[in-house]
């Protein structure tokens, strides 16, 4: 490792074995890594605390003693920042004040280092009455190690313990389950996670050792194969880790994780991410095997030994048919005895398909059967797998489960070798829950619920799979996820007009949310580009289903019912053009009575008038049902000036509002409105606003502070300014490098307007700031549709020039490299 940051030691004299410099230069040493060095410092450790604690024991008079590491340094597993977990243990003869000062002489060396401790001093039937007590405690003293002192009370204790967890493991074990499931709730799953925390997250170190425990108690014993290296593999990055931040951490956030790829030799961070979320997934299968195992023991321990014996200790398990070759046996689905999975390559999908089907787990030993001697597929599939793969993937949440217990011994990436450049792939937007190849198999179980709405669901489960395929690839994923996917159908089977659906699916994925949150609905071109892409009204059903499945997969910031009713609304338009219907000319829209209301009283008072009115949508929604809110209408009547874009939406950035939807125009005043105010006339705003913190403020303050950014009293971009620096405090925000702001032209956006995209890190003003530079470049802001994704904002605006009409194309060029030059500046 190169350059790796080391933690401080004191200079001073640290004891007998010149612990503390001894220390260092192991650390220090580059070609010590992974076990080597963790059992190196443990071993260190141990000669400088049995060095203590035997001068110390002597000094004090104090015999049938012993210090016991426990714990992590129990399992000699000490990274550069871990804690010394100790146990004074004492065989309950020597005075108080001789073990207190025992322990001082042992504990305030470790104090004086700056080493964290955990310590204890207890006799053997006290160490035993706290763990029966503390299920931590046992867990700790499992790993109990002799280090100094008595050998024989250590002995002894480690004999208890032991004897203690097998006899107790019927206790013990469910109330274990029960903590890792709460931990799992608590710290989400280490193979998703952006900043995982290796040790307390599902998947992590806690849950090694929780399998060591279970193996220990002699109930069930954790599949073997490569989980000892996945251990392994967890401790190497939590030492890099320490040795990278100097503090004793498990959570690996996002600033860190170059620098600790770095350390390890990795090429990246998500070459990092990939290998820990390897790693995770290891442990985290082990253990949902290893507990059905436990539970499994535990209920037929249970069963009372009269009902036993009345059954027959060689009464064979019941075994029901469930398909060709398929059984459930003991509540998993197993093998039929007359299975010949080296005959049957259709077998791991039926066995698959029946175990999703039933809500049943595939046994370990089928999985590994199965893997150890399928034959591959021929190609194109038989009839019989592609059904079974749909059936699989149409199970809903059943799926999950027996889709990764096939993944886990290769039989996915057997059948779909294209698998493996998804597998495990972290996806660096927060918006998005999983990785790649989990959001596949998740959009397939959200797809599940919508294919009542689709006449082809076959055709929609297979494209919810594959339409992320991409992102194991250089350039756009869409693009790329097109050939894949053409690849992969014609490969399943599917005849060439279903090759064709599934590929125009997986191409076009992301057009209905792109273009009904980020483009102007009543432009014909819109529409009409949108059906030139989807071509027919079969595939625009397909896709719309597509779009909720992928959306409500990526996670809860990806789809909302306001989401929802602009694809809805898309999907209806493009409909009707692909039946034959031209899309109409947007006509000019009538104000209506409130809006000619707050044009009249701009116009009067010369100043701006506002209303805010909440908008709710039963989009969605079941019969009796509360309708969600889409958002608050905000209408705004100001009287025509330069600034009124920029000073709008700094006021409402300082209010902790968000802009979804803006338009623009101006407002027809009656007959009767004359003179140069008239000439000058008055804007009217329409915009859909969200309250951040979910409290609107009121309007007579949003007027007062609009007054005051019209009329220059008002200071907006010192006021922004503050919020941003608190929001870049936010410990969330640092460290994390945003790509730099990206402006272009859309082409062929519209015929009415050109249309400017700005892809942006979402900041407080950032719409202020867009429009400050807009109204600096002399063009006017026709409508904006606002899109924010986590951190990122994706904005289109609908500009023109002085006269109403687009702008030619190398104005507008050029009126995006200024906006884009603004934003890199104002970001920098």
């Amino acid at each position: 490792m190169t350059s790796v940051e080391v933690p401080t030691e004191p200079s001073d004299d640290s004891g007998p074995s010149g612990y503390a410099a001894a220390r260092l230069r192991l650390l220090q040493e580059e070609s010590r890594s992974g076990p080597s060095r963790r059992s190196g410092l443990a071993g260190l450790t141990d000669d400088w605390l049995d060095a203590l604690f035997t001068t110390a024991a002597a000094e004090v008079g104090v015999r049938g003693a012993a210090l016991v590491a426990v714990g992590g340094y129990g399992r000699s597993e000490l990274s550069p920042r871990s804690d010394l977990d100790l146990l004074l243990l004492h065989d309950g003869r020597a005075e108080k004040g001789a073990l207190a000062a025992l322990a001082d002489r042992v504990w305030y060396p470790v104090w004086d280092l700056g080493l964290d401790l955990d310590h204890s001093v207890r006799t053997p039937a006290e160490a035993r009455k706290t763990a029966g007590e503390d299920l931590k405690v046992h867990l700790g003293l499992l790993d109990a190690r002799h280090i100094a002192g008595d050998l024989g009370v250590t002995a002894g204790l480690r004999t208890a313990v032991l004897a203690d967890w097998r006899n107790l493991a019927p206790k013990r074990l469910p109330e274990l389950h029960e903590l890792c499931q709460e931990r799992a709730v608590r710290s989400g799953e280490l193979q998703y996670l952006l900043e995982p925390d290796l040790k307390e997250a599902r998947g992590g170190l806690r849950d090694a050792t929780a399998l060591r425990a279970v193996a220990a108690s002699w109930v069930a014993d954790a599949p073997r194969e490569g989980l000892d290296a996945a251990r392994r593999r967890l401790l190497d990055v939590r030492d890099a880790l320490h040795l990278t931040t100097g503090r004793a951490t498990d959570r690996l956030a996002l600033q860190e994780q170059d620098q600790v790829a770095a350390a390890l030799g990795l090429l990246d961070a998500d070459t990092l991410l990939r290998e820990v979320y390897e790693a995770a997934r290891t442990i985290s299968y082990a253990s949902d095997v290893t507990w059905r195992e436990v539970n499994r023991v535990l209920r037929a321990r249970s069963v009372r030994p009269r009902l036993r014996a009345m059954l027959g200790s060689k009464t064979a398990p019941e075994r029901t048919p469930l398909a060709e070759g398929v059984v459930e046996q003991d509540g998993e689905v197993v093998l039929a005895r007359t299975a010949r999975p080296e005959r049957d390559a259709v077998l791991p999908l039926r066995a698959a398909a029946a175990a999703a089907q039933s809500g049943l787990p595939v046994s370990l030993h089928a999985v590994r059967r199965l893997a150890a001697v399928a034959r591959p597929l021929p190609v194109p599939w038989p009839a019989e797998a592609r059904e079974e793969l749909v059936t699989l993937l149409g199970a809903g949440d059943a799926t999950v489960g027996v889709w990764e217990a096939l993944e886990a011994e290769g039989l996915i990436t057997l059948l779909l070798p294209d698998w493996e450049r998804v597998r495990c792939r972290p996806q660096r937007n927060p918006v998005h829950t999983w990785t790649v190849d989990r959001h596949l198999v998740e959009t397939a179980v959200r797809a599940s619920a919508l294919t009542r709405r689709v006449h082809r669901p076959d055709l929609l489960l297979i494209a919810a799979l594959l339409h992320d395929f991409g992102k194991g690839w250089p350039g756009d994923h869409s693009v790329a996820g097109e050939i894949i996917a053409r690849d992969i159908a014609t490969r399943i089977g599917f005849d060439r007009s279903d090759v064709a659906v599934i590929a125009t699916l997986v191409r076009q994925h992301l057009l209905l949310i792109e273009t009904a949150t980020r483009r102007d609905l009543d432009d014909p071109a819109t529409v009409r580009a949108v059906a030139d892409a989807v071509g027919a009204t079969g595939t625009l059903e397909l896709l719309h289903a597509l779009t909720e499945a992928d959306a409500l997969a990526t996670g809860p910031a990806a789809w909302s019912t306001w989401r929802a009713s602009l694809v809805t609304d898309l999907v209806k338009r493009v409909a009707a053009v692909l039946a034959g219907e031209e899309p109409a000319a947007p006509e000019p829209v009538a104000p209506s009575a409130e809006q000619e209301r707050l044009a009249i009283e701009a116009f009067r008072t010369g100043g701006p008038v506002l209303s805010l009115r909440a908008q709710t949508e039963g989009h969605g929604k079941e019969a009796g049902e509360e309708p969600e809110p889409l958002g608050v209408e905000l209408l705004i009547a100001v009287p025509d000036q330069p600034g009124v874009l920029p000073a709008v939406a700094g006021v409402l950035a300082m209010h902790r509002l968000t802009v979804r939807t803006a338009e623009l125009r101006a407002a027809e005043l009656p007959d009767w409105a004359d003179g140069p105010d008239a000439r000058a006339g008055v804007l009217l705003l329409d915009w859909r606003v969200a309250a951040e913190y979910g409290s609107l403020p009121q309007a007579t303050r949003l007027r007062a502070d609009l007054v005051r950014a019209l009329d220059g009293s008002l200071d907006i971009p010192s006021r922004l300014a503050e919020r941003e620096r608190a929001y870049e405090k936010n410990p969330r925000r640092r460290g994390a490098q945003a790509p730099p702001p990206r402006v272009t032209v859309a082409p062929a956006g519209s015929r009415l307007a050109t249309v400017i995209e700005v892809r942006a890190q979402d900041a407080p003003g950032l719409l202020h700031r867009i429009g400050h530079a807009l109204e600096a470049a002399k063009v006017r802001v026709r409508s904006a549709h606002i899109s924010t994704l986590g951190a990122n904002a994706v904005d289109a605006f609908y500009v023109t020039g002085a006269e109403g009409a687009p702008l030619p194309d190398g104005d507008a060029a050029a009126v995006a490299k200024v906006l884009e030059e603004a934003l890199r500046w104002a970001a920098a």
